[in-house]
């Protein structure tokens, strides 16, 4: 298991310079006057054009400018940043670069707006992984049944309802005709507390938990409130997928031998599925519920636009639509270390799972 893990970890590098080389390719087929927007808000004059994209080098070779990305802005001899905070060491030496539309440097703005994904992420997990998994069992347990056939109803909706419908939708019904969950993630008056240091010690940047952790119950209410709508709308998209590759597994497994065999020995139902069939039903949705961890973590972003959440969903979208080439890459980066490790813990758990695989 240890070399198995090993070999995937040192498979990362060539991972991630493929896909950033891709990106980074397929961004530069925008011209330098279509990226010169990120540089100057306002209408310039066309000798200022010609010097900043000069300036910025962004008529320089992509080889070149991918070699800058990597290798730092004094890399082969390219021209000075004056501006002392947006120079960049490279990529190779851990440096992100410079977000001009964060103001800051990339590794800043990721962690500025991780607390807000990782918020709803922890929050959407559980409904999404417990009630999902537990959908589908029930379906399966009552296959051609009546709560069968409203289950997969209920799925085939989910799986065929946009998100931005759906999250406008409960936003319409909950907040603006009923006023009971508000958007965005904690309102004005507690914010201004959170802002305060002598009245908030902000630990960790997610509200529910440093509210517990100030002893804060008010604040804890108002942060719980705001992230019903949007773990609403994530958990009823995700129960779809969830429940239909559940209940696929669980009728394979209720078809096998040792399923029979364990009630001919007359063991209570109960038992036979939740100690038989459940355990090896659920090997496949191991794999499904990594990537949904995955796709949270990522960023979700049409339910953080929707739901006016800062996290990196906003901060990814904000980003590409200001052609924001390395603030692009740096999600780019983040979200591939992300795949590449989530898979490896789902491969993982496949194996605790099933004792009849065996990685080498």
């Amino acid at each position: 298991m240890l070399t198995y893990i090993t070999r995937r970890l040192l498979q990362l590098p060539i991972i991630l310079f493929g896909v950033t080389l891709l990106i980074f390719a397929m961004l530069m087929l925008l011209t330098p006057y279509e990226r010169l927007g990120l540089y100057v808000p306002d209408r310039p004059e066309r000798g200022d054009i010609e010097g900043i994209i000069d300036h910025y080098g962004l008529n320089d070779p992509i080889p070149v400018q991918y070699a800058r990305w990597l290798l730092g802005d004094d890399y082969l001899g390219t021209k000075e940043v004056p501006e002392q905070e947006m120079r960049s060491r490279g990529v190779l030496r851990g440096d992100l670069g410079f977000s001009f539309r964060g103001h800051q440097p990339v590794a800043s703005a990721l962690m500025q707006y991780l607390p807000a994904t990782l918020e709803l992420t922890l929050w959407s997990a559980f409904p999404v992984l417990g009630i999902g998994i537990q959908l589908g069992v029930w379906s399966a347990v009552n296959h051609d049944k009546l709560q069968d056939h409203v289950l997969r109803v209920f799925s085939i909706i989910g799986w065929s309802f946009p998100t931005y419908v759906f999250g406008l939708l409960v936003l319409m019904i909950f907040y603006a005709k009923w006023d009971i969950f508000p958007a965005g993630r904690i309102s004005e008056v507690f914010k201004r507390i959170i802002e305060d240091p002598l009245l908030y010690t902000q630990y960790t940047g997610m509200y529910s938990v440093d509210s517990l952790l100030n002893g804060r119950l008010d604040v804890f209410i108002d942060a719980i409130r705001h992230l019903v709508l949007p773990v609403i709308t994530l958990s009823y998209l995700w129960w779809a997928q969830i429940l239909r590759v559940t209940r696929s597994s669980m009728l394979e497994a209720l078809r096998q031998d040792y399923v029979t065999t364990a009630r001919a020995k007359g063991l209570p139902e109960r038992v036979v599925i939740n100690k038989h069939v459940k355990r090896n039903a659920l090997i496949p949705v191991a794999t499904i519920g990594g990537l949904v961890i995955i796709g949270l973590m990522s960023g979700v972003v049409i339910t953080e636009t929707v739901f006016n959440i800062r996290g990196l969903g906003y901060f990814f979208a904000d980003s590409a639509l200001n052609l924001d080439v390395i603030s692009v890459l740096g999600f780019t980066l983040f979200y591939a270390v992300l795949v590449v490790v989530g898979n490896l813990a789902a491969d993982i758990l496949y194996a605790f799972l099933d004792p009849r695989v065996r990685y080498t």
